[in-house]
Order: structure tokens, then sequence, then C-alpha cells
């Protein structure tokens, strides 16, 4: 417990927020500061290959034990990166020693107050050790618990020659919270044949299955003169599409009005002038057969929005962000089979959940990684109120080593 809780502490305090206006890969330089004081740690602990790429990302070799042949190589991921949507600078993690179930107040802002009534995943951690921030930033768990159970988990490993296993490579990645976390992801140069990202919440779950998802951008365009003598020659952009913005379902299909596997359209970035006003939306469906539906639903509410204000036309775009995982990964159920077993011999209860969003592990899924997500105890993401439990945190570390042992034993 003292070694990942020791390694989350410190890694938090390092501010590593992406940038989503940057162009540089990673997008914001102070990422590359954590990341090669991770290759110095890992090669400390006996990783002789860590190494750090051109573009920032990390790999390193847990060399294999077994004398059995025909063990694949698995690997383990976690991102570095925290969220451009809250500061990440100046973060005071606080450990709250078994917590007693009471309001948790953060001394920075006391108006940050963890509740067992608002969080109901706090109801199963009365007596754990709750790491919090102070109030006026985010924590870093996501994705920060997951490099400390990572790097724990290769320090157990090499420190225990004795328990079986393949090689296992480790890969911590940049501008994951950006959408970018796998630009540059080398799948050759990792040489796994699956991987798993630490990088969910409650403990015992393991997700094979995230959205489908797309982003759309649908451009109206209009015609600028002086408004004062603008008489039957104006066409203003922004009223165009606040008419297609009114348009939307009410009442379902945003992310306000669903749950479960029912999928969404949500428009987030307006930019906005009398001559061209571009509305941007994320479209998200676990069937991918659904974006397409709902793009389409999107496009004739666009047309007609133009058709309201004569002279005005719009252009529409649509680009694939990433796809349902399961796709791939029903075709190796063992891949996600050992992780529920690791759990299980961890002595939890699995949990399968479907993600509504998405993790590197989609993307990579499809670049010929099959990656499913396991937990690492992360809480109320991008918030203030971010916390993990350091006993999830433990148990992530137990559930890494005894997936290398149950991929060992059925190889």
């Amino acid at each position: 417990m003292s070694a990942v809780l020791e390694r989350f502490i410190r890694y938090v305090q390092y501010d590593t927020q992406a940038d989503d206006d940057s162009t540089t890969y990673p997008s914001s330089a102070k990422q590359l500061v954590l990341l090669r004081a991770l290759v110095d740690e890992l090669r400390a602990i006996g990783l002789a290959d860590a190494a750090i790429d051109e573009w920032g990302y990390v790999m390193a070799t847990i060399p294999a034990t077994t004398a059995k042949a025909g063990v694949p190589v698995i690997g383990f991921i976690a991102h570095v990166d925290t969220s451009p949507e809250m500061p990440g600078d100046g973060v005071k993690p606080i450990v709250h020693r078994a917590w007693d179930g009471r309001d948790i107040v953060l001394p920075d802002a006391p108006d940050a107050v963890l509740r067992k009534t608002d969080i109901p995943a706090l109801v199963e951690q009365v007596g754990h050790d709750i790491v919090t921030a102070s109030g006026t930033t985010l924590l870093g768990a996501d994705n920060k618990a997951g490099v400390a159970e990572i790097v724990t988990a290769a320090e157990y490993l090499m420190q225990h020659p004795e328990i079986p296993h393949g090689a296992v490579r480790i890969g911590f990645t940049p501008d994951e919270e950006v959408g970018r976390g796998t630009e540059h992801f080398d799948v050759q140069t990792f040489g796994a044949m699956c991987a798993y990202t630490m990088d969910g919440g409650l403990r015992g779950e393991v997700e094979i299955e995230s959205f489908s998802a797309d982003g759309v951008a649908i451009t109206f365009h209009g015609f600028n003169t002086h408004p004062g003598y603008a008489k039957g020659t104006m066409v203003n952009a922004i009223k165009v599409a606040a008419t297609f913005i009114e348009s939307l379902p009410q009442h379902t299909l945003s992310p306000e009005t669903t749950e479960g596997m029912e999928g969404f359209v949500h428009p987030n970035v307006v930019q906005a002038s009398v001559e061209k006003t571009t509305v941007k939306l994320i479209v998200r469906d676990f069937d991918t057969d659904g974006l397409e539906e709902k793009e389409r639903m999107l496009e004739a509410l666009a047309l007609q929005a133009t058709h309201r204000h004569p002279g005005s036309r719009m252009a529409f775009t649509v680009v694939e962000q990433y796809r349902n995982m399961k796709q791939v990964l029903d075709t190796m159920p063992q891949i996600a089979e050992y992780a529920e077993e690791a759990v299980r011999r961890s002595g939890l209860e699995v949990r399968r959940r479907s993600i509504r969003g998405g993790t590197d592990g989609s993307r990579l899924s499809f670049m010929g990684l099959p990656t499913p997500n396991i937990f690492a105890g992360e809480h109320n993401f991008h918030s203030r109120l971010e916390w993990v439990s350091v006993q999830d945190m433990e148990k992530a570390v137990e559930v890494i080593v005894n997936l290398a042992r149950v991929w060992e034993e059925r190889s």
C-alpha cells in the first residue's frame, strides 16, 4: 500500500495538463517532465530497456520468468496527462485516513464537499483511505492512479522472479484527455498481442465495450453587411445556427436525457459570427450504425434551418473519432476472461460495464492491439471533487500481478 500511495502522491504533484488548442505533440511540454522521470524510475527498478520516443511515449519491458514456450506478450497502459477542463497546477493531495463516512470538506474550497448522498460510489469506501485534492484543482487520479499501479506492479514482479509470467510491456502515453493519446503510438514497437488500460473506476470493473464516436461540424454561411442598411440583404448565420440548435430533440438523444446503452448528439462548441457560424457536435452510440442514423438526422435538421433563412447555406462534415472496442474484443474473448479471473483472484467481484465514453483502448483495439479497460479506482474525473481509494489502488496492483500469472498458466 505504501508504495502505490507514495508514487501516486508524487505523480499528482506534476502539472501534466493537456492543451486542447495546441498543435504540438505532446500538446504541452510539461507532460514530458513526468514521462522522463518515469523512464528513470522504471530503469531504477530494473526495467533496463525503458525509453521515451520522439513523441513522448514511454515503453519498457518486464522480462519473462517462465520456462514455458509460447506465452504471449501482454501490456499495461496508462496516460499521464490531465484534463484541460480543470486546473492541474499546484495539486495538494490529502489522504483522509480510515474515512468514517462523514462529509469530506476540502480545505481550500469549503463549498467543495464529498458526500455519500451525492456520490453513490463512496458508500462502499467507509474505512478506506481516501485521497482528494484540496478543493481548487483536480486530483489527477485520472490517470496517475493507473500509472502508479503499473509501476508498483512492475516493481513487485521484478522483486519476485519466482512468480512465473511471460514478458510484460508497459506503456505510458500523453494527450489522452484531448483525444490524441494514440496518434503516434507504435503498436508494432510495443510488441504485445493485447494490452489493458488501467483507467477505470469502481474496483472489480472490467470494461470491454465503449461508445462508437464521431465529431460533426456544421458551418452555416450567411451574408454580413452594415446593420444600418441591411434590410433585404443581411443573412445572419448566428440566427441560422440558433434555429438548428433549437430544432434538436428536447427530451431525448442528449447527454442530459440519456443513460445506459442510449446514445446521444451533443452540441459542445459554437464559433459564431454573422457571416459564418460553426456548430460542433459529438455523436455517440454503442452501435456504429446508430451514428449514421443520428448524423442523417442532424444533416436534415441543418438543411431545414437554412430553408427557414433564405440566402443561407451550410456545410456538413463528419470526422471519425473512435469505435466500440467490443467489435474487436468479442473475437478474442480470452482477453477479457483472463482479466476477470485476475479480478476474482484478487478477492473482488467482477463488474462488467459499458463505458459511456471511450479510452485509448477504443482506438488501440482497431490499430491491432486489443485493449480492454480495468479499474484504477478513479472517481469524479475532471473535477475538484476527484478522489481515489488507496485500498482500491492496491487491489489494482494485485490484479496486474495476477493477470500476468493467468496468461502464463493458460498458455
